[in-house]
């Protein structure tokens, strides 16, 4: 069925997505029973100033730390994966750090979206992700992920999304003193402990935090343990908010490695790497301010972050250091023009990443400038434009030779329109960009001679929602057509590679489509529902691999949870999450099967005291998220297996 879809779209997209919304827009005929009306209105920060998510031409999802603690989710990237559907790949440090894929790029998915937090840019310029596990779950107010390119306003990298996270202290929120202790122990030896405090007088206030995680995991060799400390500072009045934050945090971590297809059969529990193991130390600091002053808001935020890896493999010692500095500031203009209003946004981010390691210093700055305009007319009708300017230079003394200075742009064209009070339809068109990062650019994994040229996308999507009395429903299609996508081909040959095979490349033009289609709807006063479903379609279109699909792509996702309160002080909190097969392989001839998994959260809440039991992987699934080679036998080898059923009881109390 998904093949089928894909095939008429790739054909006519426009007409077929047009026909869909078609009938998407009978649901209010549909929904017999539902009085219309107006949900509480979402505002959303991911468009770097606040503004409701209703009037934008493209989707946002929200995720509340009301979410988070009804999920029991530990982390960013388990939320996400809980509470969206986003497809999950195995962490390899076991810290809940999962790879994340908004949009079908699978193994260069991190190169493809970008992730910040309170206002600074978390990406490495390198393969490995941003760290999401080391943010305190318990100070984060709300995460955001903009379903779609944000090139214009967050520049290299954001073809397929934008996950912004803030935390309470950085959106200024719960100025009052109070404090919070959450500690748990579960299956696999867990053992978690959380603090948090918030000190506030007059216009000051200090937040605190602190946490602590201790497993055995699920595999041999996977033990890791994580600390963490935050603290910010900060003065406002009404008008104007300075402060400096600081965080740290740590891990340790065995390293049990991947199992053949045989052994994972046998034993998935077992590891042929017993004594691998590795540590991360990060460190975080910031200066931010803001101020509203007449029709302007105005807004800087100042970030240095530094990242220290050392580990070992089968007896090899290895390590890096990266330092990265950020500078972001901007700002919005409203004016009304008779019955429209306008409101413009531009500003400049900056960014000078460097990489350490024994073979010699990578380094990447960036100088972007932005500006967009949203225009917002009597009839309900809003355009948007946007475009961006971006300098990159990139300099490597590992062999490489690499020493560039170019500049890419971004553009991009938006639409929405009101149809009523509840219902709207929007579309926007642009373009996005990403260039090589450093382990890309390396000579062991580059073609001999060959220079990675900028791969860029021509991005377009449209969507509609709808508010009723008792819930919302989004429903989006979009469609990038890339030219050189830049990834890595184990099918080319490489003379500079250890067994002539595998290089860092400019694929031949691929594209992406797909369906998304969000839902929330509370039954009653004590039953919610939610659901997310993602149809995608990742293809070669041209060249040697013509046709085939994307490696470790997930076709089809499908999220559904509900939170239940049956009696005053008892909840439910429950959901399944069920991922499509993966091909593993170029030539598609192996898969990563397809899984479903469940999760249950009981708690009750007696005073500012609560107790909760968790158990995830409910039915104790066998099943693995990543495996990198095809067995001779044709099915997946070097697999990485995930955890069977696992049970936490926690107590939290707030003061």
């Amino acid at each position: 069925m998904t093949s089928f879809v894909f095939s008429v779209c790739h054909r006519a997209p426009v007409r077929l997505c047009a026909s869909a919304l078609a009938v998407f827009a009978t649901f209010p005929v549909l929904a017999q029973g539902q009085a219309a009306g107006t949900l509480g209105e979402v505002v959303v920060t991911a468009t770097r100033f606040p503004v409701s998510a209703d009037v934008l031409p493209f989707g946002v999802s929200v995720i509340t730390q009301a979410d988070i603690q009804r999920t029991g989710a530990t982390t960013v990237n388990d939320a996400l994966v809980k509470l969206l559907g986003v497809p999950g790949r195995t962490d390899l440090y076991g810290s809940g750090d999962y790879g994340l894929d908004l949009r079908g790029f699978g193994t260069t998915a991190s190169s493809n979206q970008v992730v910040v937090l309170d206002g600074i840019r978390l990406n490495e310029s390198d393969l490995s992700g941003a760290r999401l596990s080391g943010i305190a779950i318990d100070s984060i107010e709300k995460i955001e992920v903009i379903r779609g390119s944000g090139a214009v306003l967050y520049g290299e990298g954001a073809t397929g999304g934008v996950i912004v996270i803030t935390t309470k202290a950085g959106a200024g929120s719960e100025r009052s003193n109070q404090a919070n202790l959450y500690t748990a122990v579960g299956t696999y030896g867990l053992r978690e402990f959380r603090a948090g405090a918030t000190l506030a007088t007059g216009g000051f206030s200090l937040d605190v935090s602190g946490n602590q995680r201790d497993t055995d995991n699920h595999r041999d060799n996977f033990k890791s343990s994580a600390d963490g400390s935050a603290a910010t500072a900060q003065w406002s009045n009404d008008w104007l908010r300075l402060g400096a934050s600081y965080a740290h945090d740590t891990l340790d971590a065995g390293l049990p490695g991947p199992l053949s297809a045989a052994d994972y059969q046998a034993n998935p529990v077992q590891t042929k790497y017993s004594n691998n193991h590795g540590n991360i130390v990060n460190t975080r600091k910031t200066v931010f301010a803001q101020a509203d002053v007449g029709a302007w808001q105005l807004a800087l935020d100042v970030g240095q972050r530094s990242k220290s890896l050392d580990s070992m493999y089968s007896g090899s010692a290895s390590g890096y250091d990266v330092d990265a500095n950020t500078l972001a500031v901007r700002a919005k203009h409203e004016s009304t023009w008779g019955s429209a209003r306008n409101a413009i946004t531009f500003g400049r981010d900056q960014t000078d990443w460097k990489k350490n390691q024994p073979a010699g210093v990578s380094e990447q700055k960036s100088h972007g400038l932005y500006a967009q305009d949203d225009l917002t007319l009597a009839g309900g009708t809003r355009v948007s434009v946007g475009y961006r300017s971006e300098n990159i230079s990139q300099t490597d003394d590992r062999g490489s030779g690499v020493d560039t200075d170019q500049r890419q742009t971004a553009w991009e064209l938006g639409l929405t329109q009101s149809l009523s009070k509840t219902w709207s339809v929007f579309g926007r068109i642009g373009t996005s960009f990403r260039l090589a990062n450093m382990d890309e650019l390396y000579p062991l994994y580059a073609l001999p001679g060959a220079v990675l040229q900028p791969q860029t996308s021509r991005d377009f999507e449209m969507g509609s929602r709808w508010t009723y009395e008792a819930g919302r429903v989004e429903l989006r299609y979009y469609r990038y057509k890339l030219n050189n996508e830049l990834g890595y081909d184990p099918t080319v040959a490489n003379a500079n590679s250890w067994n002539g095979l595998g290089a860092n490349v400019n694929f031949d033009p691929t594209l992406r489509q797909g369906f998304e289609l969000e839902t929330h709807y509370s039954l009653s006063k004590t039953l919610a529902l939610q659901g997310n479903l993602g149809i995608r379609e990742a293809k070669f279109t041209e060249g040697a691999h013509n046709g085939k699909t994307v490696p470790l792509v997930a076709g089809t996702t499908v999220a559904v949870r509900a939170n239940w309160q049956p009696l005053p002080a008892h909840s439910v909190n429950a959901g399944v999450v069920w991922v499509s097969d993966q091909h593993v392989d170029f030539n598609n001839t192996c898969k990563v099967p397809a899984y479903a998994t469940a999760d249950a959260r009981y708690a009750y809440q007696m005073g500012n005291v609560e107790l909760s039991l968790g158990i995830s992987n409910l039915f104790d699934k066998k099943y693995f998220t990543l495996a990198y080679d095809c067995a001779s036998g044709g099915g997946a080898t070097s697999i990485y297996p995930e955890a069977g059923r696992a049970f936490a009881g926690a107590l939290r109390v707030k003061f």
